[in-house]
């Protein structure tokens, strides 16, 4: 089956490749719609490549392959760094290469959006790039955002991590966020995301965890009766180059793409934030009971989850990482 996509990725490159007029080509994968109405990766490629189509005068044409076309995260990312795309962006498959990149999902990292973008703009996001780029050759040309993670479940309303306990919560296969549930007293289970809405169904699982956007597209709300906005992990996109296409770039072709790219991660933002909005809203108006927690309920979850993800995490990456981390939240909070 991998044989069989790789072919078909490749042929579908070549063809783009040929019937293209410009100078250069750049192919950017991804899994989200292309929607950008209710896409955040979606609008971020569409607006990337229409600065840099239009700035190059047309010598650089950008293709997008978007609703896993070319296959998942995972099979983007390599791609990516194998050569045969040339971007992709994507989110928390990333860690999986750079395990450095998992500090940014520390549980309640983050105390708002605003904070994340100054941590992830500033200097940490770059040294977090730099680091990236040696381990993957892949480099990260803007943050966008996914935003924050919140718990649904059909049992009870949760405003303390005693009411977690004893539930069966859907996560995602990442070690991460086992370690995360482990430490609320739930019953971490893992499974594949297309699997949930009959997880939910036949009451394999009590609940999941997703940004809001995410909950609302996907009409949770049939399933799940309760949603508590604890934030408790920022997502983070990721707009990805292939570090070698990169430096074969002249430096006006790059100075295009470095501001194509800085508008496509802030576009990517607003949208997400919107469909936030417009999917809270959404929530309530099919009969979630929302529960929003206080600063000293929060501390709780806080102070529950972030001791074991961080005992975790020095066993993966460095501690001068996490450290750092920390660090530039409290300054950018401040």
């Amino acid at each position: 089956m991998k044989t069989i996509k790789t072919l078909s990725l490749a042929v579908s490159l070549a063809f783009a490749a040929n019937t293209s007029a410009a100078d250069i080509d750049i192919t950017i994968g991804h899994v989200d719609s292309q929607d950008w109405t209710i896409s955040k990766k979606g609008a971020a490629t569409q607006v990337f490549k229409n600065i840099v189509e239009a700035e190059s005068g047309g010598r650089i044409a950008v293709n997008i392959y978007p609703s896993g076309q070319l296959g998942g995260e995972t099979e983007l990312l390599q791609s990516t760094q194998e050569g045969m795309l040339t971007m992709t962006m994507v989110s928390g498959a990333y860690s999986k290469l750079c395990k450095e990149a998992n500090v940014l999902e520390i549980p309640y990292l983050f105390p708002s959006a605003p904070v994340a973008w100054e941590v992830l703009d500033g200097e940490f996001g770059q040294q977090l790039n730099e680091q990236c780029l040696k381990q993957t050759g892949l480099r990260n040309l803007a943050y966008g955002e996914t935003g924050f993670r919140h718990f649904t479940n059909s049992k009870r309303e949760i405003k303390s991590p005693d009411d977690l306990k004893g539930l069966k919560i859907r996560v995602m296969t990442t070690p991460l966020y086992v370690e995360l549930l482990k430490s609320l007293g739930a019953e971490p289970t893992p499974i594949a995301f297309p699997e949930v809405p009959a997880a939910l169904t036949t009451g394999v699982i009590d609940g999941q965890e997703n940004p809001v956007s995410v909950i609302s597209a996907n009409k949770f709300y049939e399933l799940q009766e309760y949603i508590t906005l604890d934030g408790h992990v920022y997502g983070t996109d990721f707009l990805l180059m292939n570090d070698d296409f990169y430096q074969g770039l002249s430096d006006a072709d790059r100075a295009i793409i470095d501001r194509a790219a800085q508008v496509a991660g802030t576009v990517g933002r607003a949208v997400q934030q919107v469909n936030s909005a417009e999917g809270l809203e959404t929530l309530g108006k099919k009969g979630m009971k929302i529960t929003s927690l206080t600063a000293e309920q929060q501390k709780q979850f806080r102070d529950k989850t972030q001791p074991a993800v961080i005992k975790w995490l020095e066993g993966t990456v460095d501690s001068k990482w996490i450290d750092g981390a920390l660090q530039a939240v409290e300054t950018a909070t401040k």
